[in-house]
């Protein structure tokens, strides 16, 4: 069962990459995703001796904003490739890079729908990506090692895991406060500036 979820989940990744490629992304495209996957991955390193408080989502949704749903994804899923490698890389990786992936790829959708019109509506999203992950990341814990599974025992699990995603939850909250504003702003001037507009659509 373990490898049977590690396999989908490297097979959940690979369409948004594919899709990140068919979108012939120059370097200068593909920069700020490089700088944006190693502030995440320097802040869950920094912040790696308190539980389940990291900027990673943060910063991943920001980047979603600035730059667009592809962009969103693959920053997302960089940043727990890449961070992994310091703090441990196992089964779990492509759990965490489709996670945070799919954090920064719905941010970016929003954004282009016109949803982030008000910070308020990004802190409540913040809020929900943490449980989010959570969810993604409890559930290949009880598919993979629960046995026998059971729904007492999902729910068990479940449960367990409430508090930690709900830590998640507020810290994604709690940075979002202080860079939502200034480092979306700063990245549009940039990306303008400089032409890294990607074709998002």
């Amino acid at each position: 069962t373990a490898l049977l979820t590690l396999t989908a989940a490297i097979l959940a990744n690979v369409p948004f990459f594919i899709n990140f490629e068919k979108s012939r992304p120059k370097p200068r495209h593909i920069l700020p995703i490089v700088v944006m996957s190693a502030l995440a991955t320097a802040g869950r390193i920094l912040f790696a001796p308190i539980p389940h408080v990291k900027p990673v989502s943060a910063i991943v949704i920001v980047t979603g904003i600035a730059f667009g749903r592809r962009s969103g994804y693959v920053t997302g899923a960089l940043t727990a490739l890449a961070s992994n490698m310091f703090m441990g890389q196992g089964p779990w990786t492509p759990w965490q890079m489709f996670a945070w992936g799919l954090i920064g790829y719905l941010a970016g959708v929003m954004e282009s729908h016109n949803l982030f019109r008000h910070r308020w509506v990004v802190y409540v999203y913040g809020f929900a990506s943490g449980l989010l992950f959570g969810l993604i990341m409890d559930s290949w814990h009880i598919i993979s090692f629960v046995s026998p599974l059971t729904w007492l025992a999902a729910v068990a699990a479940y449960g367990a895991g409430f508090f930690f995603n709900l830590a998640h939850s507020i810290a994604t909250v709690v940075f979002l406060v202080p860079i939502l504003s200034p480092w979306t702003k700063k990245l549009i001037r940039i990306k303008l500036k400089f032409g890294l507009d990607h074709p998002d659509g």
